[in-house]
């Protein structure tokens, strides 16, 4: 208590909220309480008082029973206090009795129901949520949803048939609600005929109050019949409960005799399987040995056979050799008197070969040494030539001495003659220059005063022209004055010309009268 003391002041605090004095003494009263009940009925809270204990609730998880009965709370204040308790999961009971809750009330207790999952205790007797039938509707909508509830009470609400009716709907699919106090309203025939058609579809309501509505008595017993065949069906329930609880005891302690039994049996078929594992393992072990022993006997004899075969096997090969040996013996002698028979053969056609050989390179010495005799007078009529030849090239070098040095001689007369040219030619460019230069001069200067001569006559001849357009203004002034003058004696004229006609059309008429 002490603690939601703490947070209440707190959140007033936080909120700039001033803290409700009747509510912080009745919390002070109740400090000491170490119980899991919030009693603040009596108490007049306000919408501010409302919204920070919903934001209290919001949080709390040590409250199981919040009484709030008789506190005058506002459409505003119920509002903002039930959307409080929309994620509480410690509350299991609420008293909201003699609140005067309305449409907005109902409609967020529906959405309160629908919501909360830990509320099994509902009191919302003096509300008078009957008298608004879509709040209702919506109310008994969350009841339909709801789970956890398991008793409301609803006395003095004013509910009539049509919201019986919107009631009876809500029971049909709720399936947890055990007791149902409906005293005091104005439910009527239509209202208990629909709760006894509800009735019969709801198996879980125990008890039923529905005093002072207006219900004739056949439906009441009716009602009172289907509530306690419902209980019954409850005690039953709970009866096969306990009986089926008791079952499943004892089938598990059955079961567990059994696991046990079957542990020891499989623990004695284990060892057996072990000991007899053990047998075969060592009978394997001595028949592994002994075969063992005859393999290796067998591999011995396997072996010797082997080796007789090999030697009964070299010794044919033995023989065979001896006698392919032999044969080659006597085949060699027979080519070695041939080859010897034929390199005698070949000996004496050698020789008489190298005879032959001998000849031909005696005569090919004589004719290389003539051969050489002719090369020596060639040779030396070669070296008589080359002399001259080199003495032909000693003059012609010397020729190519003098020659180069009068090309010399000319190549600098002729660089001097091109040094003195471009000189000249130089002085004429830069004579021709100056010329040009001159004339240009004078082209220019005579273009200025062809051009001073032109703008000179150019301002004359605008001079002439605007003297032109003044005398062209003043002449058109003129006609036009002399054509206004024309136009008024014309006018005089043809005034005179009219007034004789009509004086001569009068004679003549006169004329004619007499």
């Amino acid at each position: 208590m002490e603690d939601f003391r703490r947070t209440y002041l707190r959140l007033c605090k936080e909120g700039g909220v001033e803290p409700q004095e009747s509510v912080v003494a009745q919390l002070q009263e109740n400090r000491t309480a170490q119980g899991s009940r919030l009693d603040l009925s009596g108490q007049s809270l306000s919408v501010d008082t409302c919204s920070v204990l919903a934001r209290a609730f919001q949080k709390d998880i040590t409250f199981t029973e919040v009484l709030l009965s008789d506190c005058m709370l506002s459409e505003e204040g119920a509002k903002v206090l039930l959307i409080g308790l929309f994620g509480n999961t410690a509350v299991k009971t609420l008293d909201l009795k003699g609140n005067n809750l309305r449409s907005a009330g109902a409609e967020v207790l529906g959405k309160l129901l629908a919501c909360n999952k830990t509320l099994r205790r509902l009191v919302l007797e003096w509300n008078a949520l009957g008298v608004w039938d879509e709040a209702f509707s919506l109310f008994c909508e969350g009841l339909a949803s709801n789970s956890m509830l398991m008793e409301l009470d609803l006395r003095n609400n004013q509910i009539n048939h049509h919201g019986a009716s919107e009631l009876a709907l809500a029971l049909k699919r709720n399936t947890t609600l055990e007791v149902l106090d409906l005293r005091w309203n104005n439910i009527g025939l239509l209202g208990g005929r629909s709760l006894l058609e509800a009735l019969q579809k709801n198996k879980s309501i125990v008890q039923l109050e529905m005093a002072g509505n207006n219900i004739p008595s056949d439906t009441l017993k009716a009602l009172e019949q289907t509530t306690e065949h419902n209980s019954d069906r409850q005690s039953t329930l709970r009866e096969s409960r306990s009986r089926t609880q008791v079952l499943t005891t004892e089938i598990q302690t059955l079961k567990d005799k059994k696991g046990r039994q079957l542990l020891s049996l499989m623990e004695t078929i284990d060892r057996q399987r072990e000991e007899t594992g053990r047998s075969n393992r060592s009978t394997s072990i001595q028949i592994g040995r002994l075969q063992e022993a005859l393999n290796e006997r067998k591999s011995a004899v396997n072996s010797l056979t082997a080796k007789l075969q090999m030697t009964e096997a070299a010794l044919a090969l033995s023989e065979q050799k001896n006698h392919n040996m032999g044969e080659l013996l006597t085949q060699v002698k027979v080519e070695k008197e041939e080859q010897w028979e034929r390199q005698s053969r070949e000996r004496k056609k050698e020789q008489e070969d190298c005879v032959h050989r001998e000849g031909k390179l005696l005569r090919e010495v004589q004719n290389l040494s003539e051969t050489n005799i002719q090369l020596k007078s060639k040779v030396e009529e070669m070296e008589r030539r080359c002399k001259s030849q080199q003495h032909q090239i000693f003059e012609l070098k010397q020729e190519l001495t003098n020659n180069t040095a009068e090309l010399k001689l000319r190549l600098a007369q002729a660089e001097d003659r091109l040094e003195t040219e471009k000189r000249r030619s130089k002085q004429v460019l830069e004579d021709m220059d100056n010329l040009r230069q001159k004339e240009v001069e004078h082209v220019n200067r005579h273009l200025e005063e062809s051009e001073r001569t032109l703008q000179e006559r150019i301002f004359k001849l605008e001079g002439q022209r605007i003297q032109l357009e003044e005398e062209l203004i003043k002449a058109k002034a003129l006609c036009v004055s002399e054509r206004a003058q024309a136009e008024e004696e014309l006018g005089r004229v043809r005034a005179q010309v009219r007034l004789e006609e009509v004086g001569h059309k009068i004679c003549i008429c006169d004329q004619l009268f007499r």
